[in-house]
């Protein structure tokens, strides 16, 4: 298993319960398909660089998770469908450098998912 990070932009037009059920909704695929979500990272709302859909700013959230490769093609296939999402990118992590990247961007989202908690 390969260790990934999902950034997803979803409209400013939500409210916050419609832009928790994105969040929940790319979750729940994340765990249909079997990835192991390691952490999350609500970055909140944003100004966007470009207008994207005619929209200046965005919703950001980023997801840290294990996962095999098929994963990533379900993910993005039902992030493409969703008019709500913007845009989303996905990285994936190789190399020992990277790998200490990662593991410190995991444990920075989840010190920030225990303050809010």
């Amino acid at each position: 298993m390969n260790c990934y990070e999902t950034l997803f932009v979803v409209k400013p037009t939500l409210t916050e319960e419609e832009i928790a059920a994105q969040i929940t909704k790319v979750k729940d695929v994340l765990a249909k398909e079997g990835a192991e979500l390691l952490g999350t990272n609500d970055m909140g709302m944003r100004k966007l660089a470009y207008p994207v859909q005619k929209n200046d700013r965005g919703y950001y959230t980023v997801l840290f998770y294990k996962a095999g490769g098929t994963v990533i093609s379900e993910l993005e296939r039902n992030l493409k469908i969703n008019e709500d999402v913007i845009k989303f990118l996905t990285v994936k992590y190789s190399n020992t450098k990277e790998m200490a990247q990662f593991n410190k961007l995991v444990e920075a989202a989840n010190k920030t998912e225990s303050k809010e908690a």
